[in-house]
């Protein structure tokens, strides 16, 4: 079967890495599995002999079907992974390689996806750098401060575009994310979301300046209102954030 365009698909063949795979993701018998992407079934099989408690989902119908063919005993949901319901997550170890347009909306649904095990995610190198960025960092954005609220990132391997067919022109890894023991959590959810998507939005002036129309008591908040987005932290954003609420 050939790779569709319309879904960003990238097949994983190359067998070092699904070995790599894995090995870091030592899944036992007891794990329930969910799989997002899971192409022709390659990773697929290696899981199905660790365990058979495992889910997959799948958009392209006929993928979908060559799996149901594959493998009788497993489940495929044939459906957007954006539009399923939260709860299929709970409760399982959730693996994906992730095509690069749902890439992003899909972590951040993840933030509010409580009670996975853990995430195993292959994504785009630039993706990853940007889940792992610093404060300070030109690679330290909106997306960097959602997902590290809740998660901790850890980078396991990169992968070479010749890993997979067709080849992208990027380079990938392949990385972890646990939820953090104790997350950050804002008062006002929408409200730290529309602060991050102003704030970044105008990277290059103060945060005194970007945030204005919030009116945040800076002294009160204990930030200098001098700083760009940039170089807060996400510990500072949530602070603006119940600090504007407790205006309300």
């Amino acid at each position: 079967m050939k790779a569709r365009k319309r879904f960003g698909q990238h097949f994983l063949h190359d067998a070092n890495t699904h070995a790599r795979i894995h090995d870091v993701l030592d899944v036992q018998p007891e794990d329930h599995v969910l799989e997002i992407g899971p192409g022709r079934g390659e990773l697929t099989a290696g899981i199905l002999q660790a365990t058979k408690n495992v889910v997959v989902v799948e958009i392209d119908r006929d993928l979908s079907r060559h799996l149901r063919v594959r493998f009788p005993q497993l489940e495929v949901i044939e459906v957007d992974v954006l539009s399923i319901d939260a709860s299929v997550f709970r409760g399982r170890r959730v693996l994906g390689n992730l095509p690069y347009n749902i890439s992003t909306p899909l972590l951040i649904r993840m933030t509010a996806t409580l009670g996975c095990v853990d995430m195993h995610f292959m994504l785009q190198k630039e993706v990853v750098e940007r889940l792992l960025a610093m404060p300070g960092t030109k690679a330290w954005g909106r997306l960097s401060v959602k997902i590290q609220r809740v998660f901790e990132v850890r980078p396991l391997f990169d992968v070479e575009p010749e890993a997979f067919e067709p080849s992208p022109k990027v380079l990938s890894a392949f990385i972890r994310m646990t939820y953090r023991p104790e997350p950050l959590i804002p008062k006002d959810l929408l409200k730290f979301d529309a602060i991050l998507r102003q704030a970044f939005s105008q990277r290059r002036k103060t945060i005194a300046n970007s945030l204005e129309s919030f009116q945040i008591d800076w002294a009160h908040v204990g930030i200098a209102g001098n700083l760009r987005a940039d170089q807060l932290t996400v510990a500072q954003y949530v602070r603006i954030a119940d600090e504007s609420t407790r205006h309300l």
